[in-house]
């Protein structure tokens, strides 16, 4: 190997890894890596192991095209599918938008998805490991509900708000509330998992989430809130105890 230092050519020695009366294809599939070989055996196919990859966008919002909105990071364009619920919160065109992401590599295509929140991401992972659940359904599903609303949903069981969303049969539903039992709802820690929230935890809510405050420490907030409590002493309330 050669490398320039200082205007001078230096010199390394490599030592070969591929031994000379082993053939390169013999040598990849005996190499380790990771503990397995590069190449299994002949016939078989190579085990893929799946590696989390562009988990967040930060960059300037160049288009909008319900669901999909186009976001330049340092001169590249990311076309990002997004839920309703992200898309009504993005700010307007040519404004910084950060967006948290789904990375999906299927065999015809890359896709990536964004959302506003953790807990709207967690739920669109939880959906698409549903059997009959794509990530086109998943999205689907958090553009007609909240994840309150969706967690409100499967701690009732409540398959009559389910298929309410397009694409989504009575027995598809079921088997949502099911499976997602468990995983979403209480376990979400969103308030009115059992119990629909007011008017005024709703707003609160929405006035913390204005000010910059992500929906689980929002939520985490107005858990701690008399039940009875209004709109404004509310978010001064919540305000208080978010600065802890």
């Amino acid at each position: 190997m050669r490398r320039l230092s200082g205007g001078e050519k230096v010199w390394r020695r490599i030592k070969p890894i591929i031994q000379n009366n082993v053939s390169p294809l013999t040598w990849l599939r005996q190499a380790p890596r990771g503990g397995r070989s590069f190449l299994g055996r002949p016939g078989e196919r190579p085990s893929v192991k799946e590696t989390p990859m562009i988990g967040k966008l930060t960059g300037t919002l160049l288009e909008k095209n319900p669901p999909q909105i186009l976001i330049d990071c340092h001169g590249v364009g990311y076309e990002v599918d997004v839920p309703m619920s992200t898309f009504y919160n993005l700010p307007a065109l040519g404004e910084k938008v950060a967006l948290l992401t789904h990375f999906v590599v299927r065999e015809d295509a890359q896709l990536l998805y964004g959302f506003g929140s953790a807990a709207e991401r967690e739920a669109f992972r939880q959906l698409v490991k549903i059997s009959g659940i794509g990530p086109r359904t998943a999205l689907s599903v958090l553009s007609g509900l909240s994840v309150a609303e969706l967690a409100q949903a499967v701690t009732a069981q409540e398959a009559g708000r389910i298929v309410k969303v397009p694409g989504i049969g009575k027995k598809t539903a079921e088997r949502l509330l099911l499976e997602l039992k468990g995983k979403l709802g209480a376990d979400l820690n969103l308030p009115g998992a059992g119990l629909a929230r007011s008017d005024a935890q709703s707003d609160i809510q929405q006035a913390l989430m204005a000010l910059g405050y992500n929906e689980k420490d929002a939520a985490a907030a107005l858990k701690a809130l008399p039940a009875d409590v209004g709109v404004s002493e509310g978010i001064k309330l919540a305000l208080k105890a978010l600065a802890k």
